[in-house]
């Protein structure tokens, strides 16, 4: 699997670790999305499906990706709808919208509002 020429220099995810992470997140996407929205051009809100296993999920590959992308911000919020909330500085806006992409199962970047 080739490494996505999205992922920052940041990284500091083993580069062979890279590919599966990816995989990870769009098997969450695939499996658990069900809305897609940008309140701000740094900021993607998902809106996942409420189930504890999914919230557990999603809580869990956050905790995983912020050890190696310091850069994001990860917040899940549980009330009558799940959303995770995930923010970046301006200057990984491609990270964001590359994962606006795969959320929104077209595997592309969205346009920025």
């Amino acid at each position: 699997m080739d490494l996505p020429s999205w992922v920052p220099q940041a990284c500091t995810l083993p580069t062979e670790e890279q590919p599966l992470r990816v995989a990870e997140f769009d098997a969450l996407f695939s499996q658990a999305v069900l809305s897609v929205t940008w309140p701000r051009p740094e900021l993607l809100r998902l809106g996942l499906t409420r189930h504890p296993e999914t919230a557990a999920r999603a809580a869990e590959l956050a905790a995983r990706e912020t050890g190696c992308c310091s850069f994001f911000t990860f917040t899940l919020t549980i009330a009558d709808e799940v959303t995770l909330d995930v923010a970046v500085p301006s200057e990984h806006i491609r990270v964001l919208d590359a994962l606006t992409g795969r959320a929104a199962g077209t595997g592309s970047t969205r346009p920025r509002p």
